[in-house]
């Protein structure tokens, strides 16, 4: 329970990160809005009617925009503020792992207490203090001196005004999204549909929601863990991180490739 609210958390903080970033308004905005949403087009049966649902027209323009504010603005948060509070019971229900793989819950003393745990306080939010302190030193040192910090926060295309008649050279998400942009990439259509790309990517989220019943194993701790899981898990972290790279590249044969290896790798 705590890993599926954990990871529909992290869905709708990419649904909120991708709205937030189409609400500029500008080249780059408009035409990822346009990409991303002409996606569900490519659904059979049901796609044209989410497509013209989500528009609220025939085309990316006010409605959506409207839409995707309030969604950004209001509804997201609300629902990000209500999965953060069940995900926070769920963790004092279940409890949270740790290095040993030891199950706490098991062995508890005549107050219901643990006996294999420690206090949350002080012991660890002041580890959660510090981490937060760096954090936000981090993040105001690129708000206040480097906002665009080299095109990886603020792209130079997206502070043109939007143009529907004038499509960029390379349309491609900003870095936190482009892992899954790359596995929408590395799947040529078929039969003149996206739809393999995009259930690809759907994908690439929903097996990160079914880790707890892929591994099986008894043993929670890495530390215990055989060697091919280990470097399997090396795999992933790497596959990951080379699909965000070739996300941001412009499409050639060789990194249409390499994207192809990679996503067989992260499955």
């Amino acid at each position: 329970l705590i890993w599926i609210l954990g990871m529909v958390l992290y869905i709708a903080l990419m649904a909120e990160a991708f709205m937030g970033y189409v609400l500029p308004w500008g080249q780059m905005s408009y035409w990822g809005a346009k990409v991303i949403i002409n996606l569900f087009g490519s659904l059979p049966i049901v796609g044209e009617l989410i497509l013209e649902f989500i528009l609220g027209d025939f085309a990316v323009g006010d409605p959506v925009l409207n839409r995707f504010f309030s969604l950004h603005v209001i509804a997201i948060p609300l629902i990000l503020v209500i999965l953060v509070f069940m995900h926070i019971v769920a963790l004092h229900t279940v409890g949270s792992n740790n290095p040993d793989g030891v199950e706490i819950k098991k062995n508890k003393d005549a107050n219901g207490i643990p006996k294999d745990g420690i206090p949350f306080h002080p012991y660890y939010s002041v580890k959660d203090i510090m981490g937060v302190v760096v954090f936000l030193m981090i993040f105001s040192a690129i708000v206040f001196f480097a906002p665009a910090l080299g095109g990886y926060f603020l792209e130079a295309p997206n502070f043109v005004e939007a143009n529907p008649l004038k499509t960029p050279d390379r349309i491609a998400p900003l870095w936190y999204l482009t892992p899954f942009y790359s596995v929408l990439r590395a799947i040529p259509p078929m039969f003149g549909s996206q739809l393999p790309g995009v259930l690809a990517m759907f994908a690439a989220l929903l097996i990160l929601v079914a880790l707890p019943w892929l591994d099986r194993s008894k043993v929670k701790s890495i530390r215990y863990r055989s060697w091919p899981y280990k470097v399997a898990l090396g795999i992933f972290v790497v596959s990951f991180i080379v699909l965000g790279w070739l996300g941001m590249q412009a499409v050639t044969p060789l990194y249409s490739l390499m994207a192809q290896i990679f996503t067989a790798l992260y499955f």
